[in-house]
């Protein structure tokens, strides 16, 4: 039965994709893509951006949550000889496409501040010497002298940026580590193109990223942002968990539930338990296990409702969400349109629900404010973070160092949420980079040859059966770091995992192996030196200027949410600066279509009433009388622009149009 199942694997894993490519003529990029991912089409701009890469074209490339984005760099790097260097900000997102790769059997590495100066450096030999495809990085990375010495030796075929609107200041998820990408122009051939990628950038944030990086052209490749199977809808409830039971109940399918907080998301998630639906919740404090397992969870359907903070959306695959509802307004459009996003992506109907309350926007308009804590408050909590470290003035630049920030605001008793948020300030001014807690698995790599390592076998017996063991259970450990599972050798052995432990303790102490215990922590990687707080810089004018863009996000998305006289979908196209008709079944739209009348009527007839009322003083008689058009339709558009407060009357019944804005 085991050779069936082998077999049967050998055949879908290769015969099949062999026979497609002969069967078909296919250009090279779809044998790749039918090779590893088994498609025989690419989604749409998918091979307009892989072409234009090809071509050693620099490309920006602007897609949609789930529109493919990884593909567009990975089958153009297979197609040509080198290694393709992948630039991400998350750790995790590293490390999820680097486990994706090899298990296609595309070799693969990730080189992070998580891991030591040694696995590092081999790490980046293998990148030299050995067949790696992919190296992904993180942008602090890039200014370490080791990675520039090594980088100058690989043969680079592409440099890859994704989460691209880090770069631009304008964006809503600045970095300045993003700033850094640019100098590796300097390092690699001149003739190696970069490729950007992004799902969301208003226009200015597009031109800030291909100045930023230099671009040879300019050279925009987009989908559209439009969703047409979305229905966009906003809801102005005060008893959410009602709204939210009924929107569940009557809905069929899966869904998630993104809320602000962690308390929130498992509040929200044991309402529905108690209520008979199935329900799990997911935020970045749980266990990477814990979290695995939810995912698996609800991915595969067991679960039916995730309800999430923004921690969830890494690696989401599920075509069949049929909808996505907001408990709370996020802080930006962009962060609404990735979430909600998530929804329909097998292109049938779904829904994208933003539950809206008074409290919200006055809540959401305060968390803006206490993001940006007092500057001599922000400098308070650099002094205590660096005493905390234990770092000198004038030492620990580009050092990292475990950090548990619940001892650090216990130490120093701190308020959680403004130190939180005065070391995302100073992250945004360059002065240090820090990560949400990553897990870090065990590893070990063999420091002697295979021939030295036969004679101490020889030589000490005690050690010969847990060295097979190892040996036969993981493979390149003379070449590279390997993670180990000590709870899988406990098993394999019928030792405890303490004496598995000792034994890989006492082989790495005997300089036989080397040997790197798994932890899970934070890290603060400190970018510059330390200073003193008189050289502790933070420019007035940059605090302003980053507050009021964080401010004017957030009026956008209240915006979206009051209005409702436009589209939904018409306001974010408008956001992202794209055109289209409005789409007809939002919840504004749906209101308009119950009018009876046709887009082009309706349009036609507020643009009469409109220049009527905003001209001269009329009553709604004279009003009827001067827009051409039947009298009942008139009526009908007049009677929702005043319920929509776009018409006032006065004690005279005279009607005024109020210029209210749009969006």
């Amino acid at each position: 039965m085991n050779y069936l199942k082998v077999d049967q694997q050998f055949l879908i894993k290769f015969v099949l994709p062999a026979i497609i490519m002969y069967k078909m003529d296919l250009s090279p990029y779809k044998q790749i893509l039918v090779k590893y991912w088994g498609h025989t089409s690419f989604r749409p701009l998918q091979e307009e951006i892989i072409r234009s890469v090809a071509e050693g074209r620099d490309t920006l490339a602007l897609m949609p949550t789930g529109g493919g984005k990884s593909i567009t760099f990975q089958v153009p790097a297979l197609a040509k000889e080198g290694i393709c260097i992948v630039i991400s900000p998350l750790i995790a997102l590293m490390k999820d496409q680097v486990d994706r790769l090899n298990a296609l059997g595309i070799k693969s590495m990730a080189v992070h501040s998580g891991m030591s100066a040694e696995e590092i450096d081999i790490a980046l030999d293998n990148c030299v010497y050995g067949s790696y495809k992919f190296l992904y990085i993180s942008p602090e990375r890039i200014a370490t002298k080791l990675f520039q010495a090594r980088v100058k030796m690989m043969a680079v075929n592409l440099v890859a940026v994704d989460e691209a609107h880090c770069i631009s200041q304008w964006g809503y998820d600045f970095r300045p580590s993003y700033l850094k990408i640019v100098d590796l122009r300097e390092l690699v051939d001149d003739t190696v193109p970069f490729l950007a990628l992004t799902a969301s950038a208003t226009p200015s944030v597009a031109e800030d990223i291909m100045e930023k990086l230099l671009f040879k052209e300019k050279n925009l490749l987009k989908t559209s942002f439009e969703r047409k199977n979305i229905s966009y809808l906003v809801r102005t409830v005060d008893d959410k968990s009602t709204y939210l039971l009924d929107t569940v109940r009557k809905v069929p399918g899966s869904g998630i539930v993104y809320t602000r907080s962690r308390r929130r998301c498992k509040e929200v998630a044991t309402m529905l338990v108690d209520n008979g639906v199935s329900a799990e919740y997911y935020h970045a404090g749980l266990t990477p296990e814990s979290r695995e397992k939810r995912q698996n969870a609800w991915t595969s359907g067991r679960i039916r409702v995730m309800v999430c903070t923004n921690a969830f959306g890494m690696g989401i695959d599920k075509p069949d969400v049929r909808f996505v509802i907001h408990w709370e307004m996020p802080g930006s459009i962009e962060e609404y349109f990735q979430e909600s996003g998530r929804a329909g992506r097998d292109n049938k109907p779904s829904s994208a629900v933003l539950l809206f309350s008074l409290t919200d926007k006055g809540r959401l308009e305060d968390s803006v404010r206490k993001k940006y804590p007092p500057i001599e408050k922000i400098k308070d909590i650099y002094e205590a973070l660096c005493n905390f470290l234990e770092i000198p003035i004038g030492a620990g630049k580009n050092g990292v160092f475990d950090f548990n920030f619940r001892n650090f605001v216990s130490k120093y008793r701190l308020p959680v949420v403004e130190t939180f948020n005065a070391m995302t300030f100073l992250q945004k001014e360059g002065y240090l980079e820090f990560t949400e807690e990553i897990d870090n698995p065990s590893r070990i790599r063999f420091v002697v040859g295979r021939d030295e390592l036969y004679k101490f076998q020889v030589a000490n017996e005690k050690f010969d059966n847990f060295i097979k063991l190892v040996l036969r259970s993981y493979s390149g450990l003379f070449s590279e770091f390997t993670v180990i599972d000590e709870e899988m050798l406990s098993k394999k052995s019928g030792i405890s995992r303490e004496a598995v432990y000792q034994f890989l303790v006492r082989l790495a102490s005997l300089k036989i192996i080397s040997y790197i215990p798994g932890k899970k922590t934070s890290l603060v990687i400190f970018t510059e030196e330390r200073l003193d707080r008189k050289n502790l810089l933070i420019s007035p004018e940059r605090y302003t200027n980053s507050r009021d863009r964080s401010l004017d996000r957030v009026a956008k998305m209240i915006d979206y949410a009051e209005i409702e006289t436009k589209c939904r979908s018409l306001m974010l196209l408008d956001y992202f600066g794209e055109e289209a008709d409005r789409c007809g079944i939002c919840d504004v739209c749906r209101r308009r279509n119950e009018l009876d009348l046709s887009k082009y009527e309706f349009d036609s007839i507020l643009d009469a009433i409109k220049k009527v009322t905003m001209n001269s003083q009329c009553d709604a008689t004279k009003v009827v009388a001067r827009v051409k058009y039947p009298q009942e339709k008139v009526l009908k558009v007049m009677r929702w622009l005043l319920d929509h407060d776009k018409l006032e009357t006065d004690e005279n019944r005279i009607l005024r149009w109020k210029d209210k804005k749009l969006f």
